[in-house]
């Protein structure tokens, strides 16, 4: 099984990745999350996420990753009954006690290994595999040489990351947050200390240690060659513009490799546009090589707030759209849509209507909608943004 898995933080953002191609998604439930400042699901959100994806055939799995204390342990049975009644595909886990207490009581989960566990060998997988574990979530720090030595050796499902923000620390072993906010970055409260810059010297001098984030589109094929299962987006606290644009452009690569259709080209577009919905520059981070100075920043840097997005498409009727604005956008400019099971198309915008449909020049307020004339019908939820790439330029 190959499969595209993307991250939900709330019921929009779970419907979003499915239509634009995602085969699962990984969300955090109301409880033992490490996305504590995600929105998450509630009992009746986790219920009609599953019964949403299983009548397109997709899977949800819940995060139940993080580092346990006894406190947490109280109502911990209860908590998993209820993801086994409400049938999701799986809970992702890192504590062993959770897999323990999963197996006495029989519970039909199945059990997906966190990243949090750090896993980079083959033994450890071997260790978790004889524990009931049927998935290992590989550590963000795992080269080509190691997830290829594990598949080999284990025959494990592997889920790799291919996108989003890397740890400094080792993943799920971080304790920076502790000491300076107080914050348990282990139990869901990181506030992202290796974000931020601090001062050198009285100079204004400054030192960071971020991350650049992870893309490994051009890495993609060679992942699917030596058998990741899994390509999983990292972004449970992104935005819909986001988690549309990163799905879709994979889902296209993963779809061109698998007929066999896959040019460089296709790897070139995608990475460009990837990288421009995100606030930082990206790299393959340890896939390829041991990470350098071109994969931090060390002395600053500028993350930019992207205004591509600039409208959601709400309804289309006769090749009328109604849009739900996000930024500013008038009369003349040339923008693209794209959306699930279209291709991405460009416009340029002659005239704007607003609610009442009078005519307008500007649409200058953010959830103000207006109408535009098109030639087509469009998919609910398609996305306008602007023109920024051309195909024809990377043939």
């Amino acid at each position: 099984m190959i499969e595209l898995l993307a991250p939900a933080g709330n019921l929009e953002r779970l419907k979003v990745a499915f239509l634009y191609g995602a085969d699962a998604v990984y969300i955090g439930g109301y409880e033992y999350s490490l996305r504590a400042n995600a929105i998450n699901f509630s009992k009746v959100e986790l219920k009609e996420a599953v019964e949403f994806a299983h009548q397109l055939g997709k899977r949800v799995y819940v995060t139940v990753n993080i580092v346990f204390h006894n406190k947490d342990l109280e109502h911990l049975k209860e908590y998993l009954e209820e993801l086994a009644d409400i049938k999701v595909d799986a809970v992702i886990v890192s504590d062993i006690a959770v897999i323990k207490m999963i197996k006495e009581n029989h519970l039909p989960l199945e059990i997906h290994l966190s990243t949090q566990a750090s896993t980079l060998n083959c033994e450890a997988a071997l260790f978790y595999k004889n524990l009931g574990v049927k998935r290992v979530v590989l550590a963000r720090e795992a080269s080509r040489d190691d997830i290829k030595d594990i598949k080999d050796k284990t025959g494990l499902d592997l889920e790799c990351f291919i996108q989003g923000a890397m740890c400094t620390s080792f993943s799920g072993k971080c304790v920076l947050s502790n000491v300076v906010t107080n914050r348990d970055s282990n139990r869901g409260g990181c506030a992202q200390i290796c974000r931020w810059t601090f001062d050198i010297n009285e100079e204004s001098e400054i030192f960071s240690m971020t991350p650049k984030d992870l893309n490994m589109s051009i890495y993609l094929k060679d992942m699917m060659d030596i058998g990741v299962n899994s390509f999983k987006v990292e972004g449970r606290m992104r935005s819909v513009y986001y988690i549309a644009t990163v799905i879709y452009e994979y889902r296209h690569l993963m779809d061109k490799i698998k007929s066999n259709t896959l040019e460089k080209s296709d790897i070139l577009y995608s990475n460009d546009i990837i990288n421009r919905c995100a606030n930082r520059k990206s790299t393959p981070q340890f896939y390829d090589k041991l990470p350098t100075d071109e994969e931090q920043y060390y002395l600053g840097r500028e993350e930019v707030s992207n205004q591509d997005f600039l409208g959601i498409v709400l309804d289309s009727n006769h090749g009328e759209i109604l849009l739900e604005e996000r930024n500013y956008f008038q009369v003349g400019d040339t923008v693209e849509f794209f959306g699930p099971g279209i291709d991405a198309f460009t416009y340029h915008i002659k005239e704007i209507y607003d609610e009442n449909k009078e005519k307008i020049d500007v649409a200058r307020h953010p959830r103000m909608h207006v109408y535009l004339s098109i030639d087509r019908d469009l998919p609910k939820l398609s996305m306008m943004r602007l023109k920024v790439f051309d195909k024809n330029d990377y043939l």
